[in-house]
């Protein structure tokens, strides 16, 4: 079955209203939903408050427990292995996991788990509301995203504006691990504008390109969408091409400040997602896009440019000195 962008692999199922507590079987946990904050293909995300507590939570629910251990699995690797990195031992935005079990629902058990809430808006309705200069900014915070979860070994596979949330400060987080996939493995999930398979540009296999394919086909949709929908539909499945995509880069002038990086990425020759962030730091931070980053800069991009530079000095006057 087919829906306008996607793929849909099973039916939608009902979701709970607001005010159903969830218990959880094993460990007590109860929940009390507030309101579905999405719904997709293996499951259903619910905003949620603990018994006891103020705070906010995401709760997802899904449909196929092996589906859904999968998708576990993959969190609490990524969990595991930011635990263990000194930068973020202190961070509490690297828990991914708070609380993961079962639920008595209409049709007997069903398995969830819990996990925090990012409070912002997705990358789509942000650029449109903070404007088109910020995309340098969340382009670079989501690329790290990126980066970090290759250096992991997976690949997020279904990356789309939806699944990429975005704080009043440009603070960039990935949701929906239902598409995250070991490198080397097939791909999951995906949405068929961002696919690479899509565009006969490539295969369907988990690598870092895939990834990078879609970060493109996702910045070409925020810049200059009505084109890109238009040669989408102009065109058959055999005779869609990443030459049609190369020729839109070349001709928009919206493009243009990241059209070699955009390139680059359409055909596949990013050694890594290390070397395509390296390159995207380069293009953003050139004059000519300089002028036109957000005039009130995040307090976070600050220090971290002031860290850099520190670092820098340390090392001339190591040079200098030994």
């Amino acid at each position: 079955m087919k829906e306008k962008g996607y793929l849909v692999t099973t039916s939608y199922k009902p979701a709970y209203p607001a005010g159903t507590v969830i218990t959880g079987k094993w460990h007590k946990g109860r929940f009390v939903i507030r309101r579905v904050l999405g719904q997709g293909a293996n499951g259903t995300v619910y905003l949620v408050q603990k018994e006891g507590s103020r705070d906010p939570y995401a709760l997802k629910m899904g449909y196929d427990t092996l589906d859904l251990q999968s998708e576990i699995n993959v969190l609490m690797s990524l969990q595991s292995k930011r635990k263990s990195s000194e930068s973020s031992k202190d961070d509490p935005c690297m828990s991914y996991l708070l609380e993961v079990d079962d639920f008595k629902g209409r049709d007997g058990d069903i398995p969830f788990y819990v996990m925090r809430y990012i409070r912002g808006n997705s990358l789509h309705h942000f650029i449109r509301k903070r404007g088109r200069e910020w995309i340098g900014l969340t382009g670079l915070r989501l690329l790290e995203k990126l980066n970090s979860l290759h250096r992991s070994g997976f690949v997020f596979g279904d990356l789309k504006p939806e699944n990429v949330m975005v704080s009043d400060v440009g603070r960039v987080e990935l949701v929906d691990y239902g598409g995250v996939s070991s490198i080397g493995r097939s791909v999951k999930q995906f949405t068929e504008w961002y696919d690479r398979g899509y565009w006969n540009a490539g295969s369907r296999t988990s690598d870092e390109g895939y990834d990078l394919f879609a970060f493109a086909v996702l910045i070409i949709q925020l810049l200059n969408e009505e084109e890109l929908k238009a040669i989408a539909s102009q065109h058959l499945p055999q005779t869609r091409s990443p030459g049609q995509l190369l020729a839109l880069v070349q001709r928009s002038s919206r493009l243009k400040p990241y059209s070699e990086w955009l390139r680059r990425a359409i055909r596949g020759e990013f050694a890594n997602s290390h070397e395509a962030l390296k390159l995207w730091k380069g293009t953003i931070y050139t004059p000519a896009l300089a002028g036109k980053m957000p005039g009130k800069t995040p307090r976070w991009l600050i220090n971290a440019f002031a860290l850099s530079i520190f670092i820098a000095c340390l090392a001339c006057l190591w040079a200098f000195f030994s």
